[in-house]
């Protein structure tokens, strides 16, 4: 171990210097080089609920809602017969039943005695505690110099508590330094792993290890720009993987592999069932590549196709897949005028002629885009959050206009985003008339929604109604032709000229 300077008058270690020699201290093991790293990361996050603002203060690892399974290749020389190990700066949040080791040198003769994660990591305060009963000498300032105390350290909790040489007490809450007169032992300033290996062959081993650990996660985050004109839709699509990583430790030169699906997770999760879900040979890539898509079990796996350092308590961003450009596209305004008080069919008829009457004004604006190959996509698409702007031709900036949550999505499906509400189109629902027989058990309603578009264009609105009030209906008079789009819903699609109206009545029965 390193010598520690020692302070010249009283001969006495410095705390300071101290808690570096125990990082030094930490730091010797039998490692002749640097360890590989290999990260597979989960996230159990529903998607566009994270920002990278909720990781700012350091967090503590614990609000990180992920995980990552750690696979780490290193060089140790062991001798013939027992050998301890030490690993430091792993993460703090290692799941400890999930660790492995293996020599691949000779993986045979070389087997785990036992194997131990340490993480009662020093401080302060700890540190004084090894000193409880000892002398210690604690120095204040007082102007221009220094006072020294030196006494027997009673008490660490709240201050600092001295019995003196006479037999009196002191008590100092406020001091500049304490000094200490020798290195106590079994401090760690690092979590740390530790191996006692049994090995039948001496010299250099090749070995693996693995951990899953808390505190890191990720997520996707997709920016799309729209050109629209009078004659089409089309998107730009881009797509970026956000990872937060609080574990406590930096991965140098990782390779990253992200896992998107529901994985389902037991608690915990031993090494025995299988620390390396997601092991496969190694590739050489360009340094440029990004990350290749494949599907694996009933997930996706995407696989960075060169190494990369994720820092501890750090956000990386790196982009998912190459923009897709001129992505085809379709803009809808649908009026829901029960939007916010429908919830489906209750225990019985709904005969109470008032019931759902109140109208929403509000035309929702929806973008739909196929995730199609013939559509510059078709690629399985991680959960996340879609932002969508358009260009601002009067000075070419690009100009925010709605965003909306996606779950993951698989390749050849449609995608549905909603931006907002349609400012110069409005719409109204109201109830014509309401007749009921209860003794032949049957109702019927009349609806009249009205449109009115205020733009000087053209729109196409589609008017979504929910037949709520029984299982069984029929639309026995429409003013406007309709779609049956499922059990209890039907669309009335409209085409409205600038500055105009349209209005749409209906009649439905149910019977029961």
């Amino acid at each position: 171990m390193r010598s520690i300077p020692f302070h010249r008058r009283t001969g006495l270690f410095p705390l300071s210097q101290l808690c570096g020699a125990i990082a030094t201290t930490a730091a010797l093991h039998a490692t002749v080089a640097a360890a590989q790293s290999s990260l597979t990361i989960y996230s159990s996050a529903q998607p566009g609920t994270l920002s990278t603002a909720s990781f700012k203060s350091g967090g503590e690892y614990g609000g990180v809602p992920g995980y990552a399974v750690v696979r780490q290749e290193q060089t140790f020389d062991l001798t013939r017969g027992r050998t301890i190990v030490r690993v430091s700066d792993v993460p703090a949040l290692i799941d400890p039943t999930t660790v492995s080791f293996e020599s691949l040198t000779d993986g045979t003769g070389t087997r785990v005695i036992e194997q131990n994660f340490e993480f009662d990591l020093t401080s302060t305060r700890k540190l004084l505690e090894k000193y409880l009963d000892r002398e210690v000498t604690v120095e204040q300032g007082r102007g221009n110099s220094v006072e020294s105390t030196v006494g027997v350290l009673l008490s660490a909790r709240e201050g600092i508590v001295l019995k003196l040489s006479d037999g009196s007490i002191r008590t100092i809450s406020n001091f500049s330094s304490i000094r200490l007169a020798s290195l106590p032992g079994g401090l760690i300033s690092k979590p740390t792993l530790v191996w006692d290996l049994a090995a039948e062959r001496a010299g250099s081993h090749k070995t693996r290890y693995g951990y899953q650990t808390q505190g890191i996660t990720w997520w996707a985050d997709y920016n799309l720009t729209l050109n629209e004109d009078s004659n089409a839709c089309k998107l730009d699509v881009g797509a970026w993987v956000t990872i937060v990583n609080q574990t406590g430790a930096t991965f140098n030169d990782a390779k990253l592999k992200l896992v998107a699906g529901d994985v389902q997770r037991a608690q915990p999760r031993g090494a025995a069932d299988g620390v390396y879900p997601m092991q496969t040979r190694a590739v050489a890539e360009p340094k440029s590549a990004g990350f290749a898509e494949k599907s694996f079990f009933e997930y996706h796996l995407y696989t960075l196709g060169r190494p990369t350092t994720l820092s501890n308590n750090s956000t990386k961003q790196i982009e998912l897949f190459p923009s897709a450009r001129s992505v085809q596209c379709e803009k809808s305004l649908v009026y829901y005028g029960q939007a916010g008080w429908f919830n489906g069919y209750y225990g019985g008829p709904m005969t109470d002629r008032s019931f759902g009457n109140q109208s929403n004004k509000k035309i929702d604006v929806y973008l739909r885009f196929k995730n199609r190959e013939d559509n510059k996509l078709g690629i399985p698409l991680p959960a996340g959050k879609i932002r969508v702007s358009k260009l601002d031709t009067a000075d070419q900036s690009l100009e925010f206009i709605g965003e909306d949550l996606i779950d993951h999505t698989a390749r050849n499906e449609t995608i549905q985003v909603k931006l907002g509400s349609a400012f110069d189109v409005v719409g109204e629902r109201r109830q014509i008339d309401f007749r009921v027989d209860n003794n032949a058990k049957w109702m019927e309603e009349d609806i009249e929604v009205k449109i009115r578009n205020q733009k000087d264009v053209s729109a196409a609105v589609i008017v979504k109604e929910n037949l709520y009030r029984w299982a069984n209906w029929t639309i026995r008079a429409a003013s406007t032709k309709f779609e049956k789009v499922d059990a209890r819903t039907v669309h009335f699609p409209l085409a409205i000229g600038k500055g105009a109206e349209s209005v749409v009545r209906y009649t439905v029965r149910y019977t029961w």
